[in-house]
Formats: C-alpha cells, sequence, structure tokens
C-alpha cells in the first residue's frame, strides 16, 4: 500500500506570486528612460569634440558614464522578461553602480563649468550711445557660450539619471523583501510528490 502526497496548491500560488511581483513594468519603463538617457547624454556630447578640450572630454566623461546608464538600463528591461532573484539582485548592483557613476559625472562636470566660464564678449563695435552699448563678439566667446550651454545639458541629464536610477533602487529593493517574505512562507513545502509507504503488518 502506498501514498502520493503531491505538491500543495498554495505553494504554487505563491510562487507565482512571485513572479508577479517581478513583472509589473515599472522595471522596464525605467530602464527604458535609462536607456534614452544614455544615448542623449553620448550623441549631445558628440559637439564638444569640436570645441576645445576641457575635463569633460579630455576624461571622457558623457562616454563612460552613457555607458553605464545603457548597461543598467538593458538589465533593468531584460529583468522584466526573465525574472528571478538572482537577475533581481544583479539589477540592483548595476542599479547602485550607475548611480555612483552619475555621481562622479557630476562632479566633472561642475568643475568643469566653473574653470571653464564663458569669455566675456567686450569688444565695442560702436561708441556708446545712452540707450545702448553695441559690442562684436569675437569666435572664442560663441565657442566657450556652446560649450557651456552642451556640459548644462548634460548636467540636467546626468541628474534626471540619478533621479531615475534612485527610484529604480528603492523599486527593487522593495521587491526583494517582499520576494524574500514569500520565500520563507515557501519553505518547507515539498516542490515534488512524496511517495509514502504505508507498513506491511502482514
Amino acid at each position: 500500500m502506498s501514498v502520493s502526497v503531491t505538491t500543495d496548491i498554495n505553494a504554487d500560488k505563491l510562487t507565482d506570486r512571485q513572479q508577479a511581483l517581478l513583472q509589473k513594468g515599472e522595471q522596464k519603463a525605467l530602464g527604458v528612460s535609462q536607456v534614452m538617457i544614455g544615448v542623449m547624454v553620448m550623441s549631445y556630447s558628440l559637439p564638444l569634440l569640436s570645441t576645445e578640450f576641457t575635463e569633460v572630454v579630455n576624461f571622457g566623461v558623457p562616454w563612460w558614464s552613457g555607458l553605464s546608464y545603457i548597461a543598467a538600463g538593458v538589465v533593468a528591461i531584460v529583468m522584466e522578461k526573465h525574472s528571478s532573484m538572482k537577475l533581481l539582485g544583479v539589477c540592483m548592483v548595476v542599479t547602485l553602480v550607475a548611480i555612483l557613476v552619475s555621481l562622479l559625472a557630476l562632479i566633472f562636470y561642475f568643475i568643469d563649468l566653473h574653470n571653464n566660464p564663458e569669455t566675456p564678449c567686450n569688444h565695442p563695435l560702436a561708441p556708446a550711445t545712452h540707450y545702448i552699448q553695441v559690442y562684436e563678439c569675437d569666435h572664442q566667446h560663441y565657442a566657450t557660450m556652446f560649450s557651456y550651454g552642451v556640459k548644462t545639458s548634460l548636467l540636467l541629464f546626468t541628474i534626471i539619471q540619478i533621479s531615475i536610477s534612485s527610484t529604480l533602487s528603492y523599486i527593487l529593493y522593495m521587491e526583494r523583501r517582499r520576494y524574500g517574505t514569500y520565500s520563507s512562507l515557501n519553505q518547507g513545502v515539498p516542490s515534488t510528490p512524496i511517495l509514502v509507504t504505508a507498513p506491511d503488518f502482514n
């Protein structure tokens, strides 16, 4: 005589619930946003190659920061389709690295903007009148003004990236806690049928 004990149906529900927690869609939306910001940072920085090289260009800040944003976004997008506890941990680590990279890039941008301000346009074109003073600006003024504007835009993109990565990190942390709660409830429940053989009294 034998008795077959099958898996508790509640265990299957808990497993499905774990998967649902990691497939809400927030990660994908934030991941796509990170990829877009990474592409924008790298593309917007290309005109800086035609201006005077400063700290931002010399250290390649827009390119290695942009690549880190894209990598963090891709991992978040992949996790939305292939959810698992291991991939959740990987996504958290990559997102935290992206935050650290963003903070480092932010420091570079502030230093560069401080050390390389716009050159003044102070060449009078005509004698000053009571109402207006006309100036003739040289090429250096326009070049530094353009470079300053591009770096300011990259700085703003970096601040947005920090906000997105911080939000994603918080979401991942909360889901990891909920995932752990359901995992603890699921412990002790057999995942495969158990065959129990009754003793033979004959």
